[in-house]
């Protein structure tokens, strides 16, 4: 199995797309960024049963990191914690790398 992440980076938003294998629309998650540098941010689940803590997470974290808005996509079938562990640490690979190429890992 390979857990991939890819963003895409607009003006005024990051969409972030973590996934296995193939690029699948997962749980979606819309977070902005706080009012103050550093400060808490809002978000909200707008589809999906499954990983919603992980969803908000990833949400909340590019959203501050980028200071825009944020939709975050997870369709895995890692548990829980571990996902937020693994696309965490995708995630800050990928905004170190190449914003062309997704971060991958086989696991």
């Amino acid at each position: 199995m390979v857990h991939k992440v890819s963003l895409l980076l607009a003006e005024n938003a990051v969409l972030a797309f973590f996934y296995e294998d193939s690029i699948k629309i997962g749980t979606l998650a819309v977070s902005t960024p706080g009012l103050r540098e550093g400060g808490a941010g809002t978000s909200s689940v707008l589809l999906g049963g499954k990983y919603l803590i992980v969803a908000r997470a990833l949400s909340e974290r590019v959203a501050a990191i980028y200071n825009k808005m944020s939709i975050v996509s997870i369709n895995t079938k890692l548990p829980e914690g571990e996902a937020l562990r693994l696309y965490a640490s995708l995630f800050d690979r990928a905004r170190s790398g190449s914003d062309a190429e997704p971060a991958s890992s086989k696991g």
